[in-house]
C-alpha cells in the first residue's frame, strides 16, 4: 500500500489516559477530540466503557459530537465487554487478547487453542450484533509471542472473514524495526487484511517501528499526542508526522500540520508536563540554529540544515546570536531585519565584541539589538 494511504488511529483518549499524569475530564476529552478531528486523524480510540461509568458516558458524549473521525473503543476479547461497547454507539471495536507466554501465564490463563476458540466466538458474536461496525482483532505482546502461535491465531481469525483489520502490538517496547517489518509483511501477504501497528517506546524504537510497519504494508498506526501512554508511552503523533514528512511531504499532506503545535501544547498543559526541548517539530530547539557556520548556511538556504520546514507547521526558525559561537552573518541578518545599515567590517567588529562579552554571559536579544542600533547611530552621526 502506498504510504500516503495510511490512516492514524489516535489513542490519546485511550492509551494516553494510561499516562502517569493524565486524567481527562469530559470537557477536555471533547476539546482533544475536536482538535484531533480538525487536524485530520481518521480514527480516535477511547478507553473501554467497562473501565468506569464516566468512561462509558464520555464515549457517548464524543460519539454524539458529530466528528468526521470514526470513534473506536478498545476492549478485552469478551462478549460482555463487546455488548457494553456496542451500546455506546461507537463506530468500531478494537478487540485484544494476549498471546505471549508471560500473558498466557499471568493474565488470562488460556492456551493458544482456547485463544483461537475465544476469539472466534467473540468476534462472530460482535459481527452478528453489528454487521457494519469496524472490527479489529489484535494480539497483545505480539513480539514476545511465539511466531507459530501468532500465525495460528491470526490465520484462524482471518479465515472467519468478518474482521476489517488485524493488529500487532509491541506492548513492552521490545521490538526492532526488522522484526516489525517481518511480522507485518507476513500478515499482509498471508491474509490480505488491513494491518494496524501499536508500538511502545520503552527502548526508543516506537517511531522507527511504526515506519517499518508502514513500509511492510501496514495500513493503520496508533499514536498519541506527545507520545503519552503507559510507562514511556507509544509512537508520538508529531514524531510519526516528522518521520513521514522527511520521506515525502506528500505522505502527510492530508493533515492540517499547523495544528500540531496546538495539540502538543494542549496535552502538555492538560497533563502538567513540559514539551521536551528536543521534541519533534514543536520542541523549543527544533528550529533553533546557533553555531556560526550553521547559521550562515541556513540564512542562505534553510534546507542546508533543516529537513523540516517550520512554516509548514505554523512555526518559525530562530538564529541564536548572543553567544560565543555566533558568526557575523547572523548579526548582519539581524541588522537587516531591524532596517539598519552597517558595513561588513563593522559587523565583524561587533561580532568580536559579542563573543568577548558572551565568554562571561550570554547576551539577550535586546542587548544585541541595542549594540546594533548604537553602532548604526554612530555611523549616522559621523
Amino acid at each position: 500500500m502506498p504510504l500516503d494511504q495510511f490512516a492514524i488511529i489516535e489513542s490519546t483518549l485511550r492509551e494516553g489516559e494510561q499516562f502517569s499524569t493524565a486524567s481527562f475530564s469530559t470537557g477536555q476529552k471533547l476539546e482533544i477530540a475536536a482538535l484531533l478531528d480538525a487536524f485530520g486523524v481518521e480514527m480516535i480510540e477511547m478507553t473501554s466503557p467497562v473501565a468506569s461509568p464516566q468512561s462509558d458516558a464520555d464515549i457517548r458524549t464524543v460519539v454524539s459530537a458529530g466528528l468526521s473521525a470514526r470513534i473506536l473503543t478498545h476492549i478485552r476479547c469478551r462478549k460482555d465487554d463487546a455488548l457494553r461497547a456496542l451500546d455506546t454507539g461507537v463506530h468500531g471495536l478494537d478487540v485484544v487478547i494476549g498471546t505471549s507466554p508471560q500473558l498466557i501465564q499471568h493474565s488470562h490463563g488460556k492456551s493458544i487453542r482456547e485463544i483461537v476458540d475465544t476469539a472466534s466466538e467473540v468476534l462472530s458474536f460482535i459481527r452478528e450484533q453489528a454487521p457494519d461496525i469496524i472490527l479489529r482483532f489484535s494480539t497483545e505482546d505480539t513480539f514476545r509471542s511465539r511466531e507459530s502461535d501468532l500465525l495460528r491465531v491470526y490465520l484462524a481469525v482471518a479465515d472467519l472473514g468478518i474482521v476489517n483489520r488485524l493488529g500487532v502490538a509491541d506492548t513492552v517496547g521490545v521490538a526492532q524495526p526488522l522484526q516489525v517489518f517481518h511480522m507485518v509483511h507476513q500478515l499482509v501477504r498471508l491474509t490480505g487484511l488491513d494491518v494496524e501497528f501499536h508500538g511502545h517506546n520503552d527502548s526508543g524504537c516506537a517511531i522507527a517501528n511504526a515506519a517499518a510497519a508502514l513500509e511492510a504494508g501496514a495500513t493503520h498506526i496508533d499514536t498519541t499526542i506527545l507520545g503519552i501512554g503507559e510507562r514511556n508511552g507509544i509512537t508520538p503523533l508529531g514524531g510519526l508526522i516528522a518521520r513521514l514528512y522527511t520521506i515525502d511531504r506528500a505522505y502527510v499532506a492530508k493533515y492540517n500540520l499547523e495544528l500540531l503545535p496546538a495539540l502538543d501544547a494542549l496535552i502538555a498543559n492538560t497533563c502538567g508536563i513540559p514539551i521536551p526541548f528536543s521534541n519533534y517539530i514543536t520542541g523549543a530547539s527544533a528550529f533553533m540554529h546557533k553555531a556560526g557556520i550553521h547559521a550562515k548556511a541556513v540564512l542562505a538556504d534553510p534546507a542546508t540544515y533543516e529537513i523540516l520546514r517550520p512554516e509548514d507547521f505554523g512555526l518559525t526558525r530562530e538564529i541564536a546570536i548572543g553567544h560565543r559561537l555566533t558568526g557575523w552573518n547572523s548579526l548582519k541578518a539581524r541588522a537587516q531585519t531591524l532596517g539598519l545599515s552597517l558595513s561588513d567590517k563593522r559587523l565583524k567588529e561587533l561580532t568580536h565584541e559579542v563573543k568577548r562579552r558572551a565568554d562571561v554571559r550570554t547576551l539577550t536579544a535586546d542587548e544585541i539589538d541595542s549594540l546594533l542600533r548604537d553602532a548604526a547611530g554612530a555611523v549616522i552621526g559621523t
